[in-house]
């Protein structure tokens, strides 16, 4: 933990991203870089039509790669102590490589690091490699877990009846399984949409033209070459763009991830709402504090905390969703200042999501106080009662039970006596009188269903 670090996620939450590091640190952009450019040297050696790259013996192919597997910290250092030389981030990556050959029998292939390249080309690779991979192996995993966890929950209460409440009032009873169901549907079509996501990556040199590449190996097709190297690194091909690519992408992506935000924002109040009412109690911890000064007290904490990061998660992800695709002419800096705080912007939400399941786990339904609530409401029954008055033809049917119900505090007795004296047949009068607030929840449970078709 550092003490002097401004930003939480540098000490309060260190120990929960050791997932995205590896993909959204300084660190990691550094070994981006550098993969980026030592895979398009070892792309230049096995094309045929590049004549100023030999072809690499296996031991020299196999020398490049253990500079990828060995980067650790003390060679991001030194990449970072060139780059106060030269004050130029991706320069330095180049420098720090040619160095490295200069060393070893690839020495007269060092002018072929960065060949044709413009920074762009190498910072838009690793930012979409980086995005890519924090998504895939480590913010996904947290956000399936969690929608497991909440499907899992929803099929174990399926049959829970609860007095919904709309507008804060007594409403239509549900049971606790649909309503988790709702939330984990939701999710699950937000990770839908996510296997749809494209990671661009352009290739293309200084104004996006292949200008330098063009005037090196004129005969050359330019455009396959960037296109095969992109798709080698498992990226989507952009063919066509100014010195930087758009960031539409990241755009398309970090709007999904708002959605899934929001989402997990409306869980969680909703969550702190049905501990507030009661409904789920939260289990101890032997040597936790709940207040300072009130010891019976065991807060939502998890919730709470959960709502905060993924606020500040939405917001990050809004400002770079809108301001990342806008750029002055061929290309402004104002995108690479901003594009550093993705990490950050996800880092927040993975915090959430992990908040969010583990105040998931801390919780247990409490039957006993959702019946209390349900059971006294027999005025709900009243809109299944002037539906099927409407169905046999009684007329003014909702103004009936109007003047009934609303605002009155409304007895089995009464809602009987009501029934009783109704012309109705004889199966719709079974039916009315065999109601319940409990089992007047339509088709609740099998409701559930759906979120099971979608795991």
């Amino acid at each position: 933990m550092f003490l002097n670090a401004i930003s939480p996620l540098d000490n309060r939450y260190t120990s929960q991203l050791t997932d995205l590091v590896p993909h959204l640190s300084h660190y990691a952009l550094i070994y981006y870089r550098v993969k980026i450019e030592i895979d398009w040297l070892r792309f230049q050696s096995q094309h045929p039509g590049i004549t100023h790259v030999r072809t690499f013996t296996p031991d020299e192919a196999r020398l490049l790669q253990s500079w990828l597997d060995g980067f650790d910290e003390a060679q991001a250092r030194r990449v970072t102590e060139i780059e106060r030389e030269t004050n130029h981030d991706v320069k330095s990556v180049e420098y720090y490589i040619k160095a490295l050959l200069e060393q070893t029998s690839l020495a007269d292939v060092s002018e072929a690091v960065h060949f044709g390249c413009t920074s762009e080309d190498i910072n838009n690779l690793s930012h979409a490699l980086m995005l890519k991979n924090a998504i895939e192996q480590a913010w996904r995993p947290q956000a399936e877990q969690l929608v497991k966890a909440v499907c899992d929950r929803a099929v174990a209460v399926r049959d829970c009846p609860i007095l919904a409440h709309t507008h804060g009032q007594p409403a239509t009873p549900t049971t606790m399984g649909k309503e988790l169901a709702v939330f984990a549907y939701r999710w699950q079509r937000q990770l839908k949409q996510l296997n749809q996501i494209e990671y661009l990556g352009k290739f293309n040199g200084a104004s996006g033209n292949y200008n330098a590449n063009v005037s090196a190996y004129p005969s050359l097709d330019w455009q396959s070459i960037a296109r095969d190297f992109v798709e080698s690194l498992g990226l989507t091909f952009n063919p066509i763009t100014t010195q930087i690519d758009p960031h539409d992408y990241m755009a398309e992506l970090f709007h999904l991830l708002i959605r899934f935000n929001t989402i997990t924002l409306d869980f969680c109040r909703d969550m702190w709402t049905y501990i507030s009412m009661g409904y789920f109690s939260q289990k101890t911890v032997a040597n936790e504090v709940g207040s300072s000064t009130m010891p019976h007290k065991v807060n939502p904490i998890n919730f709470e905390n959960a709502e905060a990061n993924v606020g500040i998660s939405s917001a990050l992800l809004e400002h770079l969703a809108t301001k990342l695709p806008v750029s002055r002419l061929q290309r402004d800096l104002s995108d690479s200042s901003a594009i550093r705080n993705m990490g950050p912007a996800i880092a927040h939400s993975s915090i959430a999501l992990q908040s969010a399941l583990k105040g998931l786990a801390k919780t247990d339904l409490n039957a006993s106080v959702t019946r209390r609530d349900l059971d006294p409401e027999w005025a709900v029954l009243g809109e299944a009662i002037q539906t099927v008055m409407r169905k046999v033809g009684i007329p003014n049917p909702y103004e009936q039970m109007k003047s009934l119900t609303r605002g009155i505090q409304v007895t089995q007795e009464d809602i009987r006596t009501f029934i009783e004296g109704l012309d109705l047949p004889d199966a719709d009068r079974k039916y009315l009188s065999g109601l319940t607030p409990a089992t007047y929840v339509g088709l609740s449970s099998d409701l559930v269903d759906h979120i099971l078709t979608q795991i």
